[in-house]
């Protein structure tokens, strides 16, 4: 990517930024970007790659060179040639600082696609893993189809705007068929099964997580026993529903830790500890580091 790829926004005062997806930058303005990575690539001169940093677009890396250490959300990812990073609107990430990052990228604005799209392939599947691994023929396919849609958005003289755009909407589904696919398959996805319980539960936790911890809530509000959620979220997940929650509380309180300068009593408080002090425990506990030492770290 280069200097020009994507600009960053205003940030709100924020210490780590964030990108928008650039409309204005695209070829012919659409709402999604396809071209080569490559070792020259940078953000902005006072926001480099290498510093955590979140996006609100769709960003897939089909990576043709490596080994590379990619972070997404305060997870790091060993990534080698053939294999795929799928990056989600509001995750926070980091690249490592090598030259080792080659292939193709795609970037994706929220809403280019149509609802039934979007739900087809999982786009905001935040479950689904973001590091995946094509077997031969998986990765030949992805390649053709992201080959084609590459072709196809570099191609703005043939058709008026309109079919073009509709022609880009065609090919990018295509691929992400394929992507949803493979992510669907892969073994860290398939311990999530669609089960209509956890799905459920899942999605509650989702909404609800900054002001509910509560096991017994949740069960009571979707109308299941506890016991028939904790064997539904175990199975799915090989966790407990209380560990999923607090995993999902753990998360965003890294995010906000990351990426504002918010006090740390006010990022317990918007993750659900009005008392600063049980955060501290409850973040030390589930990181074995402080919030402070955390925010110390991602800076």
């Amino acid at each position: 990517m280069r200097d020009r790829d994507f600009r960053d926004g205003d940030g709100d005062g924020d210490q780590i930024r964030t990108f928008p997806f650039p409309v204005d930058l695209s070829l012919s303005g659409v709402g999604m970007r396809v071209g080569p990575i490559d070792a020259r690539r940078t953000w902005h001169a006072d926001a480099p790659l290498e510093r955590v940093h979140r996006i609100d677009f769709h960003v897939v890396m089909l990576l043709g060179g490596g080994p590379v250490t990619h972070m997404i959300d305060f997870t790091e990812y060993e990534a080698d040639a053939g294999d795929l990073l799928w990056i989600r609107p509001g995750q926070v990430h980091r690249f490592s600082r090598t030259t080792g990052y080659r292939g193709t990228v795609l970037a994706m604005q929220p809403g280019f696609l149509p609802r039934a799209t979007v739900e087809a392939t999982g786009l905001y599947r935040y479950d689904l893993p973001p590091l995946l691994r094509p077997d031969a023929a998986q990765l030949a396919g992805l390649r053709d189809s992201l080959g084609q849609l590459e072709r196809e958005y570099a191609d703005t003289t043939t058709l008026p705007l309109g079919a073009h755009t509709a022609v880009l909407r065609h090919s990018l589904t295509a691929f992400l068929l394929r992507l949803a696919h493979l992510a669907a398959g892969s073994a860290e996805a398939a311990r999530r099964p669609d089960d209509s319980t956890f799905t459920r539960f899942r999605d509650a936790v989702e909404l609800d997580f900054a002001t509910n911890h509560s096991v017994s809530a949740y069960a009571d509000a979707l109308g299941y026993s506890r016991r028939t959620l904790v064997r539904a979220v175990r199975a799915a997940t090989g966790e407990t529903p209380k560990g999923f929650i607090d995993k999902r509380v753990v998360l965003e309180a890294k995010r906000l830790l990351a990426h504002t300068d918010l006090p740390i009593g006010r990022v317990g408080a918007a993750v659900g500890f009005p008392d600063s002090a049980n955060f501290s425990k409850f973040f030390q506990l589930h990181t074995g580091t402080t919030p402070v030492a955390f925010r110390a770290e991602m800076r």
